[in-house]
């Protein structure tokens, strides 16, 4: 791989600590849902500074998407989200990663549990599975701390006047009616940790083993669960699928943090 010039084309804020940035690199080679790239920030004084970050959406020639959630004293998420202007130029290098995706060729089952920023590659996969013809049935579990950290809240508040059909007001889980797929092909359920909406059946607090072994496909060798969040999270939800009858197997993490991306 070698580092590739991006220009920033536009951005799309998704709550007020992240920022979406469409970006256009002549000669990407494609990618595929759930790989991430390599950002490189170069100073005036030669300084260099990187990080990775996931793809937020599906290859779309040389247009590229990223989600950025900004770290506290973060040198990179700082500027990407408060100050990287439009027309301005970064450098990329990716895709990476070949086992942590998803695609609709060759895709089938997926249960995807996101904490927080975790959902950005998760994103990507229900992007284009709602793109594609694929009928492989999706769960998605997403947990964020309040209605305000929630990403692409616009696009779930769409999906839901547009296409949703409420499944089990009781739980709180949602149908999301993709392009071409029946009413029960996609499941979105939402988990809030601190606060919740004032209309959401569900109090606040943190996903627990029985949600996920409730929400989640049953296990099958059909199956690939995907997990992307903080390490915690990560190593919980694993767990937790685990001891529901999942195969370690057919469990794919990606974690960020002390210990992850």
């Amino acid at each position: 791989m070698r580092w590739q010039p991006a220009e920033l084309l536009a951005t799309r804020a998704e709550s007020a600590t992240a920022r979406t940035l469409i970006l256009r690199v002549p000669g990407w080679p494609g990618h595929r849902p759930g790989q991430h790239l390599d950002v490189r920030l170069t100073a005036p004084d030669g300084y260099h500074a990187e990080r990775s970050y996931s793809l937020a959406a599906p290859a779309d020639g040389d247009h590229i998407e990223i989600t950025v959630q900004r770290v506290e004293d973060g040198e990179v998420s700082t500027y990407l989200v408060d100050a990287l202007p439009i027309g301005a130029f970064i450098e990329v290098r990716g895709p990476v990663g070949g086992w942590f995706v998803w695609t609709p060729e060759s895709g089938g089952a997926a249960v995807l549990i996101a904490g927080g920023s975790g959902i950005v590659p998760l994103a990507s996969m229900l992007r284009a599975r709602r793109k594609s013809a694929n009928p492989s049935p999706f769960r998605l579990l997403y947990s964020v701390r309040t209605p305000e950290d929630l990403l692409y809240g616009d696009e779930l508040a769409e999906l839901r006047r547009a296409h949703l059909t409420p499944v089990d007001d009781q739980s709180g889980r949602v149908c999301l009616l993709g392009e071409g797929a029946s009413d029960e092909d996609i499941e979105l359920f939402l988990a809030y940790t601190r606060t919740a909406p004032a209309d959401d059946p569900r109090p606040p607090g943190r996903l627990t083993r029985n949600e996920i072994a409730g929400l989640a496909l049953p296990p099958s060798p059909s199956v690939t669960c995907y997990v992307c969040g903080p390490t915690a999270f990560v190593e919980f939800a694993a767990d937790a699928l685990v001891s529901a009858g999942h195969a370690p197997a057919m469990i794919r993490t990606e974690r960020f943090g002390p210990t992850g991306r």
